[in-house]
């Protein structure tokens, strides 16, 4: 009954409800044409999305394989066109900016000022591509790089004639052989390192992380690997021509550096052990600074090692063409200053002396020389040395180790470093270490899927461009390669961890050109990077830079927000690098992306006659 009674009205409010839903779609009808004229707001802002959507989606479809194919061009016609860097002139084929001959010779030669780091002012700098020499190849893969280096890579002989009877280098057709001697080891590095190993603890992982100053072509470093033992190895560009390209070549950690006026690029209580074999370093100049730099970089326990001048004097005075006086004079000046440092010297047979310094400032028989501000230990960037001893951390007992107790390695890799457990690090705790750890696992898991050549020896050098708290270098540890931890010098100091970890690492800064040689790392990781130096200095020198340390097809990966992705992705687009962008592994609305690249394969010829 009731139905009938309504049904009248029903009927008239039926017209009336389509005229509605007509009205509606009108009105959103006329709404969209509007806003795809240009007009609205929300559509640029749909394009915007749809567009990254596009970008990122898809896996890269890169070759990571060496091939030296000269047809990896990409062209994306979505793409505004990119700004085309230009090869360089040939004669910069190992241009290093910051440690260039003619720019040194301007620089006074007292205590080595010469050879430190001096770079070009902006306008200096060059904004072109720095070529590979002709025929230019991939290196060996580790461990037949360590013995063997492509005469083309390198194309310098003078060492295998000033070296010959101490067997650094040989030529041998179109290789370099190293037979894996030295200075102060002819007859190798191995049985040089098997005595160090009578006195010092090699073998149980005591031992991982070493300083070798005045490195030569790094052996020492090279041998030390397969011990587990990893070096930092450094020697200044000079007369002994290409030293330092010769053991990045070898897959060996190493940088151009000197023992001058500045502190060496390191933290405190960096290294488990650290050697000079005949580096020539004055150790008693300058009242002794250059011996307590090393022992501020030495590790409570550390060893030292002196092969070389004045040790064994007796035998050799007239071979270095000195006086036994002077020699023996040079030799109890040593021994004093290493007893002020509290040091031990625990061993001195044939050519080898060896020191160990001592646990903690409660052990120490004598007084120590002026003290200096431990709240400085690691402020190191262009800061001049000081004649000076860096304190001990404060203890409570004679046996316990300043600044905290390390294990062995490789338990200390994930252990939880003493610089986060005594709270030195700003916002970093125990949790958030650990937290980073599993983060960090997660992205290079992710990262190997892109590319499964990673982990393997098709990269042997690596370096990571804002290291954090180490956990790419940790995540992707193996003997098949090494990672150069960078910390810059505008981020949270953190370089201390890194070394606690068992890793190597330097500081740096990167509007500066780094101290190392064209064409010297296989892969080459950004975290955050750009947006750390948005406004601090141009990103384009910054990519210039990393093309440069980049071997042809080596890889790159940048982890950054967005925007500055895009930025980044102008750029290179003109910089002969086959690039894409990627989601983040955890999906497409996350706003950090990934960029990866690979390196095209070209050389320079003499028609690359760009200057800058």
């Amino acid at each position: 009954m009731g139905s009938k009674n309504f049904a009248p009205g029903q009927r008239t409010r039926r017209p009336l409800s389509i005229f509605a839903v007509l009205g509606l779609c009108c009105f959103f009808y006329l709404l969209g044409a509007w806003q795809r004229s240009g007009s609205g707001k929300g559509d640029n802002l749909a394009l915007k999305v749809n567009k990254l959507m596009t970008d990122c989606n898809v896996i890269p479809n890169l070759s990571f394989e060496s091939h030296h194919s000269y047809d990896l061009k990409i062209v994306e016609p979505s793409e505004p066109k990119a700004k085309v860097f230009k090869p360089c002139d040939v004669k910069y084929t190992d241009y290093t900016p910051c440690q260039e001959q003619d720019r040194a010779m301007t620089f006074p030669r007292e205590n080595m000022i010469y050879r430190e780091r001096h770079c070009p002012p902006q306008e200096e700098k060059l904004h072109c591509l720095i070529p590979a020499p002709k025929g230019y190849t991939t290196p060996f893969p580790w461990p037949k790089s360590r013995d063997y280096v492509y005469y083309a890579n390198v194309p310098y002989k003078s060492l295998t004639v000033e070296k010959a009877v101490q067997n650094w280098v040989q030529f041998q057709g179109n290789v370099f052989k190293f037979p894996g001697g030295g200075t102060m080891f002819p007859q190798g590095a191995d049985k040089y390192i098997d005595e160090l190993a009578s006195v010092i603890p090699i073998a149980d992982g005591s031992v991982r992380t070493a300083l070798d100053t005045g490195c030569g072509v790094a052996s020492w470093g090279a041998y030390l690997l397969k011990r587990n033992v990893v070096a930092m190895s450094f020697a200044p560009k000079d007369n002994h021509e290409a030293q330092v390209q010769f053991a990045l070549e070898r897959g060996v950690p190493a940088v151009i550096g000197v023992l001058g006026t500045i502190r060496l690029p390191y933290p405190s209580r960096a290294f488990d052990m650290a050697q000079c074999s005949r580096c020539l370093i004055p150790w008693t100049s300058n009242e002794g600074m250059y011996l307590m730099e090393v022992d501020r970089v030495l590790r409570p326990g550390g060893y030292w090692i002196l092969s070389g001048p004045p040790i064994n004097w007796k035998t050799y005075y007239q071979t270095w063409k000195r006086s036994k006086e002077d020699l023996k004079a040079e030799q109890r000046k040593i021994e004093e200053l290493a007893e002020s440092l509290c040091w031990e010297k625990k061993y001195e047979n044939g050519d080898i002396a060896i020191w160990r310094k001592k646990l903690n400032a409660k052990s120490c028989q004598k007084k120590s020389p002026k003290l200096c501000d431990l709240d400085n230990a690691d402020d190191v960037w262009y800061q001049k040395m000081e004649v000076c001893k860096t304190p001990f951390p404060e203890v409570t007992s004679k046996s316990e180790v300043a600044g905290g107790e390390l294990k062995k390695f490789p338990d200390r890799l994930f252990a939880l470093p003493p610089r986060i457990a005594k709270g030195i690090i700003p916002g970093v705790t125990a949790e958030s270490y650990q937290e980073d750890n599993k983060l960090w696992k997660k992205h290079v898991n992710a990262y190997k899927r892109t590319n499964r050549l990673i982990g393997t020896t098709r990269y042997r050098n690596l370096m990571d461009m804002n290291a954090g708290l180490g956990g790419f270098g940790a995540a992707i540890e193996s003997q098949k390669s090494w990672v150069m931890n960078v910390v810059p010098t505008i981020a949270k100091n953190t370089l201390g961890v890194i070394y606690e970890r068992g890793l190597i690492g330097i500081y740096h800064d990167w509007c500066e050109g780094f101290s190392t040689y064209p064409r010297t790392y296989d892969l080459i990781h950004a975290n955050g990077l750009f947006s750390l130096y948005q406004g601090k200095c141009n990103l384009e020198d910054i990519l210039l830079e990393m093309d440069r340390i980049l071997r042809p097809e080596g890889s790159v990966i940048i982890r950054d927000e967005v925007d500055v992705l895009n930025k980044v992705k102008k750029i290179v687009g003109g910089m002969r690098w086959d690039a894409k962008l990627m989601d983040h592994e955890d999906g497409p609305l996350v706003p950090e992306k990934i960029l990866v690249a690979v390196k095209e394969y070209w050389v320079g010829s003499s028609k690359n006659n760009t200057s800058n």
